[in-house]
């Protein structure tokens, strides 16, 4: 296993580096470049005609006066011998300050929507198989199907709603101010998180959990069915032991091979979220980076999404050998 896990790892780095040639060729495909643009917002705030000389030094400045290979390799070069993603033209600060700003919040909204999901949909996946056609069953797969079919974004406006007609209290941001916000992490700060971090927990994990519900019940159900579940009740097994022992152990193989991509997906999914909400996370950020060319703001933030990707698909394989003694890799 430990010999699979160094493969693993070392084959993460030809396909980062085909990934962070993707992201950069594809950042780069809008027509104009950011000099470009930075230089007519200047313009047009301080009313300053800026020459072509002038764009041509700023353009080699930032490394865009050469080919586009060049480019690529002074911007990876920064960030793997440096840890330098650029220059945010968007935000007017280095990139990389600006990442790293935003990620602690956005993975700790991603990772609390993550528990989140687990930790509501495999209790009531079981619930729901176990307990077929019940009263509680058709609930529990009626309020599946409406977290399916609601997307994210409609559920956060109406909770706003809910909230201002019905407490008149706000949901959006996940502080009470924006002064505790801006001030350095303490007790106190982390507490008024807890707070408000709740609400877009459960909004940007509901989809996935409905999802995981009806995952579970399926393959509980296809479990449940099988000879060697009969074979160890004859055996005198409680239902409870017999139940942990086989049947969730054996359903829950697709249930964990999602981790692989819920959590990228929770990362990415929230930006849309984020924006109805006011939260102070990567999402929002991403969105305007991309729609100002901010390239190295747009590119690294990529860059990272794309590592978390395979960083989770990774433990997904490594949580699937644990669980399923069938499953040994590199064997």
């Amino acid at each position: 296993m430990l010999k699979y896990i160094l493969q693993r790892l070392l084959y993460m780095i030809p396909v980062m580096f085909v990934i962070s040639i993707l992201i950069f060729v594809t950042i780069q495909l809008p027509p104009g470049d950011p000099i470009s643009k930075m230089m007519e917002n200047q313009r047009t705030q301080i009313n300053v005609q800026f020459s072509e000389q002038d764009l041509e030094m700023m353009r080699a400045r930032y490394g865009y006066g050469g080919p586009l290979h060049e480019q690529y390799i002074k911007w990876i070069g920064n960030i793997l011998l440096h840890g330098d993603f650029g220059y945010s033209f968007y935000k007017r600060e280095a990139a990389g300050k600006v990442i790293a700003d935003l990620m602690p919040l956005t993975l700790v909204v991603s990772i609390g929507s993550f528990i989140f999901t687990w930790v509501v949909a495999l209790p009531i996946g079981v619930l729901s198989a176990v307990r077929q056609y019940s009263i509680a069953d058709h609930i529990f797969t009626f309020i599946g199907f409406i977290g399916l079919a609601i997307p994210n974004f409609l559920l956060a406006l109406i909770l706003l709603v809910l909230g201002l007609t019905m407490f008149q209290t706000s949901f959006t941001g996940l502080f009470s101010s924006g002064e505790i916000q801006q001030a350095p992490w303490s007790l106190a700060k982390v507490g008024d998180l807890l707070k408000h971090i709740w609400i877009p927990m459960i909004v940007i994990g509901m989809g996935g959990t409905a999802g995981l519900i009806r995952i579970m019940r399926a393959n509980l159900l296809d479990e449940l069915h099988k000879p060697y579940v009969e074979a160890a009740r004859a055996r005198g097994l409680s239902e409870l032991r017999l139940l942990i022992k086989y049947p969730i152990r054996h359903a829950m193989n697709p249930f964990v091979s999602g981790f692989a991509y819920l959590l990228p997906s929770l990362v990415a999914g929230e930006a849309i979220v984020a924006i109805v909400m006011n939260l102070p996370t990567e999402g929002p950020v991403l969105l305007n980076a991309l729609l100002n060319l901010d390239v190295f703001l747009g590119g690294g933030f990529l860059l990272i999404l794309s590592l978390l990707t395979l960083v989770s698909t990774l433990l997904s394989d490594i949580l699937l050998a644990w669980l399923d003694p069938r499953i040994r890799y590199g064997s």
